[in-house]
This record gives C-alpha cells, sequence and structure tokens, in this order.
C-alpha cells in the first residue's frame, strides 16, 4: 500500500501523518519524539515502514535544534514491540504464570494440603491487577491515559501508570482477599501480621518513574505514589504523614477530576515517553 506523508503543524504539535490515496490518516509520528501513532491497524507495517523512512531521511525533524541544545535524549521511532499501551492489567504475571507456574500435580498437592504457593499469590496478584485495571481504564473519558505492567529493571514493574489533567500516578495493587487492613505512617498490617513496607516500596517506585518521565521530558513531572488494595473486607488509615494515597479499587475513581498539574499538551508529552518499553530500560 502506498501511503502520502504530509506534515501538520497546529496547536503547539508537530506531526508527519501518513495517509491513504483518499486522504484519510491512518497513522501519524510525532516530529519532536519519533514516537510513531498506528491509527489503523489493517496498515500497521505500512505506516510503520513509511513513517520510520521519513523520519530517517529527514533526521532534523526528529532531532530540532531546541531539542539539542537542552541536550535531551530522543527515544527512537516507536515500534509495535515496545509500544506498551498494548499491555493488559497483569501482563508480566500472566507471563510469569505461563513460563513459570507450577505443574498441575504440584497445583493438587498445594490445594490439598492447603498450603500457599508462589503460583497462588500470582494468581491472585494477577486477579487484582484486572480489577484495578478495570477502574482506570473508566478514566480515559476524563482525559486520563493509563498504562499496565510497565516492566522495569531487576525483574520488577509498575502495576499501573495514569497519566492527566490531575499530575501522574504510580499505581501498586494489593490482593488480600478477605483480609482487614490498617495503614499506618510507614507500615501496612494485614490481619493484624506483621509490618508491611508497602508504602516505602511505593514511594521508591514513583522516584523511579520521575527519573525516566523527566530524563525524556525536559520538564519537572512530579508522581504520586497510590496503593490500592483489593477484596479487603476494611481498610483503616491511621497514618497523619503518609505521602501515599491509599484507597480500595472502587475509590480510584476519586483521581477523575483532578486537574490542573499538567496541560493537555504535557499529558501527551508524558505519555509518548511512558509508553515507549526503552525508556524504562534501565529505570
Amino acid at each position: 500500500m502506498e501511503l502520502k506523508v504530509t506534515r501538520w503543524q497546529r496547536y503547539g504539535h508537530d506531526r508527519l501523518y501518513a495517509n491513504l490515496p483518499d486522504g484519510t490518516a491512518v497513522g501519524w509520528a510525532d516530529v519532536r519524539t519519533g514516537d510513531i501513532t498506528v491509527l489503523v491497524d489493517e496498515y500497521r507495517d505500512d505506516v510503520i515502514a513509511v513513517l520510520t523512512h521519513h523520519l530517517r531521511e529527514h533526521p532534523k525533524l526528529v532531532l530540532p535544534q531546541a531539542s539539542e541544545a537542552e541536550g535531551r535524549p530522543i527515544l527512537p521511532p516507536l515500534t509495535p514491540a515496545d509500544d506498551l499501551s498494548t499491555n493488559r492489567p497483569g501482563e508480566s504475571l500472566r507471563d510469569l504464570l505461563t513460563t513459570s507456574g507450577p505443574g498441575l500435580i504440584e497445583r493438587v498437592v498445594s490445594r490439598l494440603l492447603r498450603r500457599p504457593s508462589e503460583w497462588h499469590r500470582w494468581r491472585q496478584g494477577l486477579a487484582g491487577e484486572r480489577r484495578v485495571g478495570a477502574e482506570l481504564d473508566r478514566l480515559a473519558r476524563r482525559g486520563w491515559r493509563v498504562l499496565h505492567s510497565i516492566p522495569l529493571a531487576n525483574d520488577v514493574d509498575v502495576d499501573h501508570l495514569l497519566i492527566g489533567p490531575g499530575g501522574v500516578f504510580s499505581i501498586n495493587t494489593k490482593h488480600h482477599h478477605n483480609k482487614a487492613v490498617w495503614v499506618g505512617n510507614d507500615a501496612v498490617k494485614v490481619n493484624h501480621g506483621k509490618p508491611a513496607p508497602y508504602a516505602r516500596k511505593s514511594r521508591a517506585e514513583a522516584k523511579r518513574v520521575v527519573r525516566v518521565l523527566e530524563h525524556y521530558c525536559g520538564f519537572p513531572v512530579e508522581v504520586e505514589p497510590v496503593l490500592v488494595f483489593v477484596g479487603v473486607t476494611d481498610l483503616k488509615v491511621v497514618a497523619t504523614q503518609l505521602s501515599v494515597r491509599v484507597y480500595q479499587e472502587r475509590q480510584v475513581a476519586a483521581l477523575a477530576p483532578l486537574s490542573g498539574v499538567l496541560t493537555a499538551e504535557q499529558v501527551e508529552q508524558v505519555y509518548s515517553v511512558a509508553r515507549h518499553r526503552q525508556a524504562w530500560s534501565r529505570a
């Protein structure tokens, strides 16, 4: 399929559009970042090929003088393999269960002995991430962008990343079915058990996200850590100095009306960086 490439500059955007012979746009590339967005999946390969070729033939488009002066790194054109926007909630856990899950006999023995297993915890975590992911996806109509299961270095991931007019939120999901959760300033207890470092780890995760986004965006990006508990019978937050938002899964809708932190252009810029797998390779 022969596609025609045209340049479009308006409202602060600078894009290269790939169009069908009748003028229908089937994809576009952000001139400043080189990220490619496919609008019609049927033409995915053609869109990526023609826009990648055009960007390479005209490197000054992707590396404008202003960006060079700022010394800000530029990510390569986004390919389907690098596009994290296609990740489903719990993608990392799903892959883990597929590649490293126990065999049938091991699962049966664990159930008969009622012995907790790593496999059971992965399954429970996957269910929790799916439930929270479904709640977050509903915020799209309010101008929010959501990414799931963002892989970081050392085999860890960010469960969900929410980006919108109210800022950026790094969301950590914890599934504790039919259990009571108590949250203090720096400790979380499940059914009055031993303190768990959920809050500390959530803050550390948010800092890693900040480093990545600011590295590529070129402007300050504040990231708020969020803990979301799934399936709990009771959630009691007694902290007075906790710098982490705490919700049950149905309460994440409280983030929807937040605004005034990022402009629409900044939301798109942060999202274009966050969805690129290569941005997180050293996070």
